[in-house]
């Protein structure tokens, strides 16, 4: 069996936003060798988030916009987390959007469905954070 491990680092310039990271999945999975396998992509920060859906900017816009009604930032006191923090509401949209996905590897390649690209959710940005990369197959 062949093994993959990465631990990919971001910092975001705003408080949220996504990032497509696909292609730099899919050169792991190529530097990995793994023809038939799984990968799985792990936001390792409990206000960010990992999950597959379309390359598309109004998609992305309306996500954000109705992760704002439903969890809105302001007001920061409006949340019991938020004695001495600001970042309850991006606990909650890291809930919603998901911690992570595990991607099948056929013939070398992610197998995706029509569109789909793997992204990085940040909901509380401007600091470092880690998303991990574990491949595993033959």
């Amino acid at each position: 069996m062949r093994t993959l491990t990465r631990e990919l680092w971001f910092q975001t310039a705003r408080r949220a936003e996504f990032i497509d990271m696909t292609r730099t999945v899919e050169d792991l999975v190529a530097e990995s060798g793994v023809v038939e396998g799984l990968c799985l992509v792990n936001a390792m920060h409990i206000t960010a988030s990992v999950f597959i859906n379309d390359a598309e900017s109004g998609l992305h816009a309306d996500f954000m916009d109705w992760l704002e009604r439903h969890a809105p930032h302001e007001p920061v006191s409006a949340y019991r987390h938020n004695r001495g923090e600001d970042n309850a509401d991006a606990h909650i949209k890291r809930q919603i959007f998901g911690r992570e996905v595990v991607v099948a590897i056929t013939g070398g390649k992610l197998h995706f469905g029509p569109w789909e690209r793997i992204f990085y959710g940040e909901f509380d940005g401007r600091r470092r954070k880690r998303v991990l990369v574990k491949i595993i197959g033959e």
